[in-house]
């Protein structure tokens, strides 16, 4: 049986739905939607593995309405269409029994695949029902949230857990077979998270080719350690492997960035995280060595904020490749960071007269502006005067990286600064 775990035994009845009591407990407002046949288009917010899969497959399943499903990963705007025409065929317009169309992460849907939501949702054709980890106000566009009501799931407390885990052991076919004791469960409650899915899979991983064994906060640890390889966006590994990523860039290997890129697209990592990433990276690590780096980084976080996946894969590619072969420079991000330093060493130093604004006759007669030569008015636009407070005239704060567009800076800065910038 290659069936997970937490497919086995996945819940089928509100009953057996372990927490939650707020929306299914025998008063919770789920329960009362159920009763009276109404189900309204919903959004279900809350942790990874905590049940909305689950509490939405129960919801068609008690309410006898077709079912279907789409996850934001890998559906496209054509998918959704295709779903909802197939929904329009098997429920009736406005009936009690139109379909419900489960999003899975439909946070990660773009404007336009959320948009092409609307209209079967205003129509009756589907009930939605969407999972998201992240805020809906944030995530979901306002003419769709408006439609939906938002109910959160809390997350798993720790008798929830294992209650779970006792369950498994004496309902699943497989388990059951077996004498497990849970002597500690500590550690694998740490390892889990919280997340229900996640116990249910390592739980199974420690008891899988045993008869007979005994859970131990030490052997959980070290079977965790050296056999699972998760992607966790809350965890450790999601910010070792946006590191590995970046710094796979930084160090000019395109194979590197592109494999560390798809671990992360496997791993459902949000499009719009690794576009920020890329675009603080393009200035960061790159710079004025190559300015359109800035700019398709830019392009692209603007790019998958529009589209999502599964497509924005193939956006986010480019850019890494780009970033990757692109000339790098670090000029400009050392240079505020010494700026930075610079400031809250010597404090509020006073703004030198020449270069105050002066709207007022008092500020003229005080001399604000005072000396000050327009650049325009000179050859070239350019004329030799200080811009910083006297306390710090004369301070080098930007050095030119060594690539072939910076050291044309160098040249520019030696011809008309002379010794300030002489580097």
């Amino acid at each position: 049986m290659n069936e997970p775990l937490a497919e086995r035994i996945r819940p089928k009845k509100l009953e057996d739905y372990i927490s939650q009591q707020h929306l299914v407990g025998e008063k919770g407002v789920l329960t009362q939607h159920i009763k009276q046949g109404i189900i309204p288009s919903l959004i279900l917010w809350g942790p990874p593995g905590i049940g909305k899969t689950t509490l939405a497959n129960i919801i068609a399943n008690v309410s006898g309405r077709p079912f279907y499903t789409l996850s934001a990963i890998s559906s496209g705007v054509k998918d959704v269409r295709e779903v909802i025409e197939k929904a329009k065929k098997s429920g009736g317009l406005f009936t009690q029994k139109n379909p419900i169309l489960f999003i899975d992460e439909i946070h990660r849907f773009s404007k336009s695949q959320q948009d092409s939501l609307l209209g079967a949702v205003e129509k009756g054709w589907v009930t939605l029902i969407g999972a998201t980890t992240e805020n809906p106000s944030f995530e979901v566009i306002p003419a769709l949230l408006s439609r939906c009501q938002v109910y959160i799931l809390n997350s798993f407390d720790k008798d929830d857990l294992i209650a779970l885990l006792h369950r498994a052991m004496k309902e699943d076919a497989i388990l059951s077979t077996k004498k497990i004791i849970l002597k500690e469960t500590d550690a694998l409650l740490q390892v889990s998270s919280g997340d229900a899915r996640k116990l249910l899979n390592i739980f199974e991983l420690l008891v899988s080719s045993e008869d007979e064994i005994e859970i131990t906060n030490k052997m959980v640890l070290e079977k965790v350690q050296k056999n699972t390889v998760r992607y966790d966006k809350t965890g450790e590994q999601h910010y070792d492997i946006i590191s590995a990523f970046i710094k796979s860039i930084r160090g000019s290997d395109p194979n590197a960035a592109v494999y560390w890129l798809a671990r992360m697209i496997e791993g459902g990592e949000d499009v719009k995280f690794i576009a920020r990433r890329l675009l603080i990276l393009a200035s960061e690590d790159i710079g004025n060595a190559n300015p359109t780096a800035l700019i398709l980084a830019n392009t692209t976080f603007q790019a998958v904020s529009t589209i999502g996946y599964p497509e924005s894969r193939i956006i986010l590619s480019q850019c890494a490749v780009y970033l990757a072969n692109s000339a790098k420079s670090n000029a400009s991000y050392m240079a505020i960071g010494k700026a930075q330093q610079l400031v809250k060493k010597t404090g509020d130093l006073s703004i030198p007269l020449h270069l105050r604004n002066a709207p007022t006759k008092l500020m003229k007669d005080l001399d604000y502006g005072k000396d000050y030569q327009y650049s325009h008015n000179y050859p070239g636009n350019f004329i030799h005067q200080e811009f910083l407070p006297e306390e710090i005239s004369g301070t080098k704060l930007y050095e030119p990286g060594n690539n072939p567009r910076e050291n044309q800076f160098k040249e520019v800065l030696k011809n008309r600064w002379k010794d300030k910038y002489d580097y």
